[in-house]
Formats: structure tokens, C-alpha cells, sequence
């Protein structure tokens, strides 16, 4: 099946893991568990992922399912995957549990190490983003109206950029990787994906993650952004790299929105 194809199917799992989430995020009663690499994980990621795996294996029983809540699966196996679905269930769990409503359900179809195809899914708010390659990127309102988005391109000399920042960062941490010279208006976000999404749709400059992230936060993004005109590069401003490792961990990663802007010196401090 061509991706155009599979995106309708794909974005209805999503909204309907998004509704399972939603419907425990409502009701308030959800079991919270601490996994290994002290991070948590509540029985709504877990259910997220059921519904989500599942679903994807039914549309397409050859291709692998590889999620956070699964990722155990050796290089040496996932070296064989020409593509391969790379889900988040729940991004934001910690939003998820403080009740402030940032978090998402996102899933990317990965070929040959690259991102073809995101779709990253708002519970609260009833947003969709999506993108395909060579397609474009879309947003959905929740009354169903359709937007091709665009990042945000700048003039060629600037003193100011709005920068998306996780709610629970460090701002001193973000600060000081910034030429001092630039005035930056930071707007603090729950989900990965979210940040990531408004630079996609051009509401902010850029989204600077420090701090750990597994490649499932980035894969969809990564799509979306790129149909959108942007790009996201580690802090070195090197491109991420997709099933190539044996960790599946993220290097501090950059959403950029212009990708001609000089980011070697606005990351001066990188």
C-alpha cells in the first residue's frame, strides 16, 4: 500500500489511542509505574500502545512495530528492517500525570533510516498534524478543517527568536547555550511533539531540547517539520540518526524553522 494510502488509516489509530488516553486522563484514575531508567509510564501509555500496535500490525502485518514501551529488540534484529513503525503512545507522560493537558500520541513510519510519514494526535485539544513525504505537512483542526502549514523563515539578520522550551527545563540550561547578543522569548511546552509542532506550523522559530529523548520522540516530527521547511539537527548541527545504534537515545536536538539562519552562532555555546 502507498503511504498516501495508509496516512487516513494511520491517523484514525492515532486519534483513537488519543481517545483511550483521553478517557483515563478524564476520569483521573490510572495506575503510575517507575521504569528502569527512572522515567514513568502510566496504564494509559500501556494501553495506548495495545490499541496502537495492534492496529498497525493489522494494517500491515509485515511491517515491524517498534515503540517505547517495547523497544528491547537488539540492532542486530532491527538492522533487517527496511521499514518499520516507530510509536510514541503517550508523549508527555509527565504532563499527563501533573493534568496540564501537553501530551500526544505519535507514530512515524521509518524507511531506510529516514522519517516518510508522521502523525502526532492532541488528545485535549482534538488537533491533528501530519505529514507525508513529498506531500506536505497538515494540520487538522478539531472541526475537521485541513491546513497546509509552513515553518517560519526570517529575515537574513535578526535580534530576537521565539523558542519552544520543555515546561519542566532548565531555563538557565537553555539560556546558556544562546549568543547573548539575541533577545529570545521563551514559551514553555509540555509534549516533545508539540514543541516541535509549532515550529512546524510557523507559531514559533525554534524548539531546543536538552536532555534525554529516545528516537521515537523525533521520528513523526522529524517528517512533519521537514514537509513543513524546517529541520531538526543535534545541538552540534549534525542530522539524527534512526536505527543505526544500539542505543535508540537522542543526542540535544534542535527544531529549526529556517534552516539559513546562522545556528553556528546562535548555538554558540553548544
Amino acid at each position: 500500500m502507498a503511504l498516501p494510502e495508509l496516512l487516513p488509516e494511520v491517523i484514525e489509530i492515532a486519534r483513537s489511542a488519543g481517545q483511550v488516553i483521553l478517557d483515563i486522563y478524564q476520569d483521573g484514575d490510572f495506575e503510575e509505574i517507575t521504569k528502569s531508567d527512572q522515567t514513568p509510564v502510566t496504564s494509559a501509555d500501556l494501553a495506548a500502545h495495545k490499541l496502537i500496535t495492534e492496529k498497525l500490525t493489522a494494517l500491515t502485518p509485515d511491517i515491524p512495530v517498534l515503540s517505547e514501551e517495547d523497544c528491547g529488540v537488539p540492532l542486530s534484529d532491527r538492522q533487517q528492517w527496511q521499514r518499520y513503525w516507530l510509536i510514541d503512545p503517550l508523549d508527555g507522560t509527565q504532563e499527563f500525570i501533573a493534568g496540564s493537558g501537553d501530551f500526544a500520541t505519535i507514530i512515524a513510519l521509518v524507511e531506510d533510516n529516514h522519517p516518510v510519514m508522521g502523525v502526532v494526535y492532541a488528545p485535549v485539544s482534538g488537533v491533528t498534524y501530519y505529514a507525508c513525504q513529498d506531500k506536505g505537512a497538515w494540520k487538522i483542526t478539531p472541526d475537521g478543517e485541513m491546513h497546509r502549514i509552513s515553518t517560519m523563515k526570517r529575515e537574513e539578520t535578526i535580534t530576537s527568536l521565539s523558542i519552544a522550551i520543555s515546561r519542566r527545563q532548565d531555563i538557565h540550561a537553555v539560556t546558556e547555550k544562546l549568543a547573548p547578543e539575541i533577545n529570545y522569548d521563551l514559551v514553555p511546552l509540555g509534549s516533545a511533539a508539540l514543541k516541535a509542532c509549532l515550529v512546524a506550523e510557523g507559531a514559533v522559530d525554534c524548539y531546543l531540547r536538552l536532555g534525554p529523548t529516545g528516537e521515537w520522540d523525533t521520528a513523526a516530527t522529524q517528517c512533519i517539520v521537514e514537509q513543513a521547511g524546517g529541520r531538526i539537527l543535534s545541538t552540534a548541527l549534525n542530522a539524527l540518526s534512526y536505527n543505526e545504534r544500539d542505543s535508540l537515545q537522542n543526542p540535544n536536538f534542535i527544531v529549526l524553522g529556517d534552516e539559513s539562519l546562522a545556528w553556528s552562532s546562535i548555538l554558540q555555546a553548544s
